[in-house]
């Protein structure tokens, strides 16, 4: 028994050495698969139409993607039902580093609290990539009767007159930012809701409503023709895309926060280091002055987050629309 065994030993090394050095062989191949990465072009599913604001800020961004990876960036607008057909369709991709989706507040934070049935789960299907950038909305007027030039005043104005102060609501996301501004703020006023930002401008400009609560993009150019005034932004600190204007945490409501954003996600499983090197070409994107005032110009101002800050913000916000959704009770129509 003691010489087989003495016969078999060798036999056994030699094997282990075989199988020891294929599996050391595998893995160079599957780290330079991966470094490699991209070696044909990545598509980026945009859960909008072409032409709104979440495909023109992908464009701009992949742009400069392009540059420093040298491979093309090609996106696929899937519109429909507030964003869920383009996020559930990104979700169900293959893991493979070519395809992500093009996220927001709506697709990763709220649309599981207003659809029934969005067709897929931010939480467990999408992970997260880097950050893009923050759409603060902002409160306007444009009534030079209106006795209002801050959010103080809004305040005082809705308590002396409880739901008589009607504020126009293009959006989902707006209708989260009154809900929160009138429960933290303790003012009772009254929602308008409508399909559209051109439906609201249209009637607060014509004097139809006192009051409207839009996004940068849409209220700019009325603000700096005066024909709009700013009364406070919803982000947290002042923003260079509307300077002069204080945000409504400075206005007595502390804390106020309530903005739409923009990110990058993938499918659940997507290599960690495809995920990684992606996102600090995002970061590095998002440095560049051209691409920085471009992003402004747009309404969205520039975040960079990582893909770890993300996830965690993410998180911070699912609970945070959830909550207010649920106790406003908002449904997609």
């Amino acid at each position: 028994m003691n010489a087989m065994k003495a016969l078999l030993q060798p036999i056994r090394r030699s094997v282990l050495r075989i199988s020891l050095a294929a599996a050391l062989a595998v893995l160079p191949q599957f780290s330079m698969a991966q470094s490699g990465w991209p070696e044909r072009p990545v598509r980026i599913i945009v859960p909008y139409a072409a032409g709104q604001g979440a495909d023109v800020l992908t464009r701009l961004l992949t742009q400069e993607l392009q540059k420093t990876l040298g491979q093309s960036f090609v996106i696929d607008n899937r519109a429909g039902a507030g964003g869920n057909i383009g996020a559930a369709a990104a979700a169900k991709a293959a893991p493979d580093g070519y395809t992500f989706l093009l996220g927001t507040n709506a697709t990763n934070a709220a649309n599981e609290f207003l659809f029934a049935s969005p067709g897929f789960s931010p939480a467990t299907d999408l992970e997260a990539v880097g950050m893009i950038g923050l759409l603060p909305m902002v409160f306007c007027t444009s009534s030079p009767d209106f006795p209002t030039n801050g959010i103080a005043e809004l305040i005082a104005g809705a308590r002396a007159k409880p739901s008589t102060l009607n504020v126009g609501l293009p959006s989902t996301t707006a209708q989260v930012v009154f809900a929160q501004f009138v429960k933290e703020a303790q003012a009772p006023l009254f929602a308008v809701n409508y399909k559209s930002s051109g439906q609201s401008m249209t009637d607060v400009l014509g004097g139809q409503i006192p009051l409207v609560i839009d996004t940068i993009t849409a209220a700019r150019t009325h603000i700096a023709s005066g024909r709009l005034r700013a009364l406070g932004i919803t982000s947290l600190h002042a923003s260079e895309m509307l300077p002069g204007v204080k945000p409504v945490s400075e206005q007595g409501v502390p804390g106020f926060d309530v903005v739409a954003w923009d990110a990058l996600f993938a499918p659940r499983g997507t290599p960690p280091d495809i995920v990684r090197k992606l996102s600090e070409h995002m970061q590095g994107a998002l440095q560049q002055p051209e691409t920085r005032r471009r992003m402004m110009e747009i309404g969205v101002e520039p975040k960079s987050m990582s893909a770890p800050e993300l996830d965690a913000f993410v998180k911070a916000e699912r609970k945070k629309w959830g909550a207010v959704i649920q106790a406003a009770g908002i449904r997609s129509e």
